[in-house]
């Protein structure tokens, strides 16, 4: 970072450069993951090798309706006037081992049961005469009478193409080919694909492990109790969040004002792949963060945009452990809005991209529903709400504010060299309520 303040996207770019090392790293085969399609063990992953089907899916031919299952050519002459009548077969139910269909008969089928061996369509139940069961399921009173009475008919009013309402063994999958190809995120259909092939685990791209690191004397967890000049840690609690959103592992840390507590800190932590920090990057005189990582090769600077000014950004040499590493450090704000409008605008694209996911946000543009000045020289992100008749409300500027933030439906952007802007301007807005 150079003394002139950069431009958001200057920022932006120099960010993805420098972790461009890193996620190519962690995309090589090597780093992969085995993991377990246990619930939630795999939610939100990305596959780093396509997955082959282990089996035929289905593995049998099945009703894709409650019917009857029939031979197309029995009711070949069936029609309003002159429907045809056929003895009811044998039931096949769901989980039914398939049974040879007898010619001249419809076979009671449920959706998902094997169709018949020699059955080849499914007569809907409610376009038959009479449009129900008889003798079975709920009109038999349970499981005790689960076939219709000998010489039972059923009547059919209309002719059936073969192949109607039957799904065939393989429609969705035949064995060896590809469920789902590398690269894809495991979202709740994907999951539900693999199920439904038996396959019971994967291999996944490697998640890029962040250590977040919040800094500052006055900072107390939530639940304890504060004294005179204390507050409670916002950051760590709302970039864990958008961090393990965006597709990356989280392992939290806090270092008061204290150079060598900012570098035990990271010295705890061997096995990390970023470093992400909140507070002590100003120009104060207690910028620890600044103080400890600036000699380690972390440049600080301005960046062109309010709240979220000050950042720093460089690759660090550090000790982990018991090993000097050099590690991405991205250094952020400690006000909790700065901070958090850092990760969105700097942060949140990379790693999202990185995790297959979509990078930028829903963006779009709205009228301003009253007016609003900027500073000139810089780019200005505000939160606010969009009214329903398509309009923005915008929220007040400080990079305090944030329970207006947890309010917001979306963050308005002004660019830089916008001062003021009238009520009825179109601005663009990002959706953060998505």
């Amino acid at each position: 970072m150079t003394s002139n303040p950069t431009t958001p996207a200057e920022h932006a770019d120099a960010v993805s450069t420098l972790l461009a090392p890193v996620l190519e790293r962690l995309a090589d085969e090597a780093r992969a993951e085995l993991v377990t399609l246990t619930p939630g063990a795999a939610a939100g992953r990305v596959l780093s090798v396509d997955v082959l089907s282990p089996i035929t899916v289905p593995p049998f031919t099945n009703s894709q309706m409650d019917g009857y299952a029939v031979r197309a050519a029995d009711l070949a002459s069936a029609t309003a006037d002159s429907p045809v009548r056929l003895r009811i077969g044998e039931t096949s139910a769901a989980g039914d081992a398939v049974h040879a269909h007898i010619a001249g008969t419809a076979a009671p089928v449920m959706t998902g049961a094997p169709i018949p061996s020699g059955a080849d369509a499914v007569v809907p139940i409610e376009l038959a005469d009479p449009p129900r069961f008889i003798g079975i399921g709920n009109d038999a009173g349970g499981d005790d009478q689960p076939e219709s009475p000998a010489d039972t008919t059923v009547g059919f009013h209309a002719t059936v193409e073969p192949g109607a309402f039957v799904r065939e063994a393989g429609a969705d999958l035949a064995e060896g080919s590809m469920i789902l190809p590398a690269g894809t995120r495991l979202g709740p259909a994907q999951l539900g694909s693999l199920a439904s092939a038996g396959v019971t685990e994967v291999r996944v791209c490697a998640r890029p492990v962040v250590l977040l690191l919040s800094t500052g004397h006055e900072l107390r967890a939530p639940g304890d109790a504060l004294q005179p000049g204390q507050i409670y840690d916002a950051n760590t609690a709302s970039l864990t969040a958008a961090m393990e959103e965006a597709g990356a592992m989280v392992h939290c840390a806090f270092a008061p004002d204290d150079a060598p507590a900012v570098l035990d800190a990271i010295a705890q932590h061997p096995d990390i792949d970023v470093i992400v920090t909140t507070g002590g990057v100003s120009a104060g005189a207690f910028e620890v963060v600044r103080d400890a990582l600036e000699p380690a090769g972390v440049r600080f600077g301005k960046v062109a945009m309010q709240p979220g000014g000050p950042q720093g950004l460089g690759a660090a040499r550090v000790l982990m452990g018991e090993v000097e590493r050099v590690v991405p450090v991205i250094a952020f704000p400690g006000n909790p809005v700065s901070a958090l409008l850092s990760f969105e605008m700097f942060l949140r694209p990379v790693l999202r991209a990185a995790a297959g996911l979509a990078p930028s946000r829903r963006m779009h543009r709205a009228a301003l529903a009253e007016a609003l000045s900027s500073p000139q020289d810089k780019h200005q992100i505000r939160r606010g709400r969009l009214r329903a008749d398509g309009s923005v409300e915008v929220g007040a500027p400080g990079s305090h504010l944030l329970h207006d933030y947890a309010r917001a439906t979306v963050l308005v952007h002004v660019p830089i060299s916008v001062a003021a802007l009238p009520a009825g301007a179109e601005v663009e807005v990002w959706r953060i309520d998505e």
